[in-house]
């Protein structure tokens, strides 16, 4: 019988479709604030403990707003909620080196809409790890 020539790709826990660190990348937030919910702690503690147990891994935080508000102020809004999450994951062993900040303020909506589902889905910051 011929030996099989396939190689075994292991991928990283953030590309995994089945690991919860590829799932669930996002976290939500009230209207006109920046305060992360307790509720997402756990998730916040698993990217965080991955990223302290893989110091080569990067990941952008990138917070996000709904349509409502100036240009100027949704930035701002958007960057205070992502480092809020950067400073929450540092809290569970991510590095400063590892984190970016960036704030998209309300050009990358998640959900169409003009309603408050839409900008619910919309008021978020993703964890954005590397392709590959």
């Amino acid at each position: 019988m011929p030996e099989s020539k396939i190689a075994t790709v292991t991928l990283p826990a953030y590309l995994d479709p089945s690991n919860p660190l590829s799932k669930q990348k996002s976290v939500y937030f009230d209207y006109d604030n920046f305060s992360v919910k307790n509720e997402y702690r756990p998730l916040l503690e698993r990217h965080g403990s991955f990223l302290a147990n893989h110091p080569a891994v990067a990941v952008k935080v990138e917070g996000n707003t709904d349509e409502r508000g100036g240009t100027k102020y949704n930035l701002a809004l958007g960057q205070k909620r992502a480092e809020a999450v950067l400073a929450t994951l540092k809290v569970y062993g991510a590095k400063n080196s590892q984190l970016e900040a960036v704030s998209w303020g309300k050009e990358r909506p998640k959900a169409s809409g003009h309603d408050e589902a839409a900008w619910a889905e919309n008021r978020r910051v993703d964890l954005s790890y590397p392709n590959k």
